[in-house]
């Protein structure tokens, strides 16, 4: 896998990535159960096998992006020398217990993936 990163003046990054990497994996873990007794739940996508330290990670809360409530980490590089990084959604834990759509949606060397979650996915 080739990987180039070049960095122009204040910090503009240009990354040219090898074609054939494949998508990033995502999972995500929904809220605890002692958390869904307070006002406000998170959920973390774990994102993985990236070929590169850089994603564009998106939340979508019923199909539409957010940013409020979004956090997402640095990307650490793995022994096999893919990346991997975490981005956590916190929501009010209304918008959970409506059965909400709610979808992480992560590029990576210009390969998207998308997992969703909602309540009803989840047994207790």
């Amino acid at each position: 896998m080739k990987c180039v990163t070049v960095v122009f003046g204040q910090g503009t990054k240009l990354i040219v990535n090898d074609a054939a990497a494949a998508a990033p994996e995502l999972n995500i873990l929904r809220p605890s159960r002692e958390e869904l007794s307070s006002s406000k739940v998170t959920l973390v996508c774990l994102i993985s096998h990236m070929s590169g330290a850089f994603a564009d990670v998106r939340w979508l809360v019923n199909g539409n992006s957010v940013t409020e409530g979004v956090f997402t980490g640095s990307a650490e590089q793995q022994p096999d020398k893919k990346f991997k990084t975490s981005s956590y959604l916190s929501i009010e834990s209304s918008e959970w217990d409506k059965d909400t759509q709610l979808t992480c949606e992560a590029t990576a060397a210009s390969k998207t993936s998308r997992k969703s979650i909602k309540k009803s996915d989840c047994s207790d």
